[in-house]
């Protein structure tokens, strides 16, 4: 999203927020924070679309590209992952922070929740860890590697990474020992008992779908009994957001911003926003 609103900075270009934008971010807040930096709308006025008579050509933007290649081109950005350069000027740079880290803002229902998680792990400990578990079953495809779940666990893996037909062979014994893999929750345990923490710590588990469930979580829990999820301590407050995995998310970065100790079996987004915050 900052690389978006810099982009939209870099054209001078008008940047018309997603569809699913109003679920997860306070609208009105990103468009007031940001007016004298870009003009953002929350769609696309019906006058200008029916005078169009096409649809604009649509393209995808290399990754990393420079601001030079925006002002060399002309097109639609739709999926947005990645496709700017790190390496920009210093005021587009300050941009990109202030809308990664002041106008981007969650929903008052989405920070309500956050915040009664956040009391209610406050209530049972006065110092608690966030444990951010990335091991969803297609993202544990997609990575190439394994967590010891045998030949079922292979072929299950096996059959989602079918999805992508560009993935390369990849040893997932090699991956796992040059550190490439994520962390297992068994491993993530012992780390954390190797570092120092006694069992009687109280950790917050942010995570989506768990590839193998209770099971996989099973060894963390039996070296850290005191384990809580959003599920857990939400209970029926969570509903309205089960639908938008994006939202359960959202939920849980506010609990990790929060929590004392943050730790991460991989180095995603989540950590890097945290990192920055």
């Amino acid at each position: 999203i900052s690389d978006a609103v810099v982009v939209a900075r870099i054209l001078n270009a008008t940047l018309v927020v997603p569809d699913d934008f109003v679920n997860i971010f306070d609208v009105d807040w990103f468009i007031s924070y940001l007016a004298k930096d870009v003009t953002v709308v929350k769609r696309v006025p019906d006058k200008f679309m029916r005078s169009m008579e096409k649809p604009p050509y649509t393209m995808r933007v290399p990754r990393k590209s420079p601001p030079e290649y925006y002002l060399d081109q002309v097109l639609q950005l739709t999926k947005f992952d990645y496709r700017l350069a790190n390496n920009i000027d210093e005021d587009l740079q300050k941009l990109r922070c202030r809308a990664n880290f002041h106008a981007l803002r969650f929903t008052e229902p989405i920070q309500a929740l956050g915040q009664k998680l956040v009391k209610k792990m406050r209530q049972m400990a006065n110092r608690f860890m966030a444990v951010h578990l990335r091991l969803e079953p297609d993202m544990l495809a997609f990575s190439g590697c394994y967590i010891g779940g045998g030949d079922k666990e292979r072929y299950e893996l096996r059959e989602i990474r079918k999805r992508w037909e560009t993935l390369p062979d990849i040893d997932a014994v090699g991956e796992r020992r040059r550190g490439k893999c994520p962390l297992t929750p068994h491993e993530v345990g012992l780390m954390l008992r190797a570092l120092g923490f006694e069992n009687d710590a109280y950790i917050y588990v942010a995570s989506g779908e768990i590839y193998g469930g209770e099971e996989t979580l099973e060894p963390l829990k039996d070296l850290f009994p005191n384990l809580y999820t959003k599920e857990i301590l939400a209970n029926e407050d969570l509903k309205p957001f089960l639908p938008f995995s994006s939202c359960l998310a959202a939920i849980d970065y506010i609990v990790c911003d929060e929590s004392d100790v943050f730790v991460t079996n991989n180095n995603g987004n989540m950590a890097k926003i945290l990192a920055g915050r």
